[in-house]
């Protein structure tokens, strides 16, 4: 029996054979559509539990705000598309272990959180609100979409020392051909789909460049970069992330697991080993540094 995907798949691109702008139009629905939300995993419900929560206005819709630890040191953890915050427990408790305050958030219309429409604004708005709680925060974190929007928070409005990419990609325009690969979109559609894309964010192509390519515009040069990706990664190749890495040579490192897959990947010894070494050699320069200028 197909799946749902499959069905609405099939779908769309019969709508395209009739009207490259009808199916373009079902497949921007489609990309933008938060449905199901995600329930807290069993393993996950502990950690999920133990955060202080608060509310967040963001797009006219009430969302879950978690805090979990109380370090002078805090690091913003954001979730992918249809994703939520407790995914990322594992990494939360070796945070908290190693001495961190965590703070992340579900998106609208995502885990906790009320609304029913959202995109990437929202990410970098309750990520805006968030900094004035915190204060600058020494890391972000994104998973998949979140990666993505840690990229893009970091070079516009809310600045950090370290950038931590999982499963990501380095532009909207690898999710949308990716998207537009796995439903076998003619390129009409695809076409509308983008223009859609484009004036839903209120950008023109130059703009979205600017604003959401974090290749073409690299993070700032004080900023380092942790990319981290599986080979065998099914719902977003890798080749992005290697784009990524490759465009802040010097200050980028990557590691590549293997078997974890797109989620999995959170809950990788090796991953969160690797994030922790990360998070403290940057505390240990800052530190160093701070040394050095008041001899």
């Amino acid at each position: 029996m197909p799946s749902l995907s499959e069905l609405i798949a099939g779908g769309i691109r019969l709508a395209s054979t009739v009207s490259p702008s009808l199916g373009g139009d079902l497949a921007y629905r489609a990309f933008f559509s938060t449905a199901p939300q995600m329930p807290v995993h069993p393993r996950d419900e502990a950690t999920h539990a133990d955060a202080q929560t608060t509310t967040l206005r963001v797009n006219d819709a009430d969302i879950t705000a978690y805090e979990w630890g109380s370090g002078a040191r805090a690091v913003l953890l954001l979730h992918g598309w249809r994703g939520r915050a407790s995914q990322f427990a594992p990494l939360v408790r070796e945070l908290v272990a190693e001495g961190f305050r965590v703070v992340s958030f579900d998106a609208p219309a995502h885990g906790s959180s009320a609304g029913r429409r959202t995109d990437m604004r929202d990410w970098i708005e309750a990520a805006e609100q968030l900094q004035t709680v915190y204060g600058r925060f020494d890391a972000i974190i994104g998973h998949s979409f979140g990666a993505l929007a840690a990229l893009t928070a970091a070079r516009t409005s809310v600045p950090t020392d370290t950038v931590v990419a999982v499963s990501g990609a380095a532009s909207p325009a690898a999710f949308v051909e990716e998207f537009a690969r796995e439903f076998r979109l003619p390129a009409a559609a695809v076409t509308r789909m983008e223009r859609r894309f484009r004036d839903r964010l209120g950008v023109d192509e130059r703009q979205l460049e600017e604003t959401y390519d974090a290749v073409r515009h690299p993070l700032p040069d004080s900023v380092d970069l942790l990319v981290v990706h599986d080979r065998a990664d099914g719902r977003m190749p890798d080749a992005d992330s290697l784009r990524l890495h490759a465009a802040h040579q010097g200050r980028s490192r990557l590691l590549r697991t293997e078997g974890f897959g797109h989620t999995r990947i959170l809950r990788a010894d090796a991953v969160l080993d690797a994030v922790i070494e990360q998070l403290q050699g940057a505390g240990r320069a800052a530190a160093e540094a701070q040394s050095g200028s008041a001899r």
